[in-house]
């Protein structure tokens, strides 16, 4: 068995990232987690859960179950009709607040998380840098 202690890697040499999944539960089920807030995100820009639900991969029905599902959950509306049913989905305050301030939690415990590895593990690391769909 090797007990040498770990070497910092070269300057040169990549640094791993970290990664981070965090969601809230409760009995084991899923109540909130950055699908959830992207889901809001993606429904605030489209204006329409169709097409956010389309932006993100997945069909109408998983996209409208998972929001029943949180607004269940927290019992509060996270998106109400924008007008006729033409005119498709917006946020809530409380949808918008509950976005806003997951995303906002998640960015620190992901900022914490950094920091710490970078003083308990033997290696640099680098935070996520989430370029999206367009490599941008």
């Amino acid at each position: 068995m090797n007990t040498s202690p770990l070497r910092p890697a070269p300057a040169a040499a990549p640094r791993p990232t970290v990664r981070l999944h965090l969601w809230l539960e409760e009995d084991g089920e899923m109540v909130f987690g950055m699908g959830r807030a992207m889901l809001l995100l993606a429904i605030d820009e489209h204006g329409s859960l169709k097409k956010a639900a389309e932006a993100l991969g997945m069909s109408y029905r998983a996209a409208w179950g998972k929001l029943k599902q949180t607004e269940t959950a927290l019992g509060l509306r996270l998106v109400e009709k924008a007008g006729s049913n033409r005119e498709g989905y917006r946020l809530t305050s409380a949808g918008r607040e509950a976005m806003d301030r997951f995303r906002a939690w998640f960015a620190t415990v992901e900022r914490c998380a950094v920091e710490s590895a970078a003083t308990v593990l033997p290696w640099p690391v680098r935070q996520f840098e989430d370029k999206g769909a367009d490599g941008k």
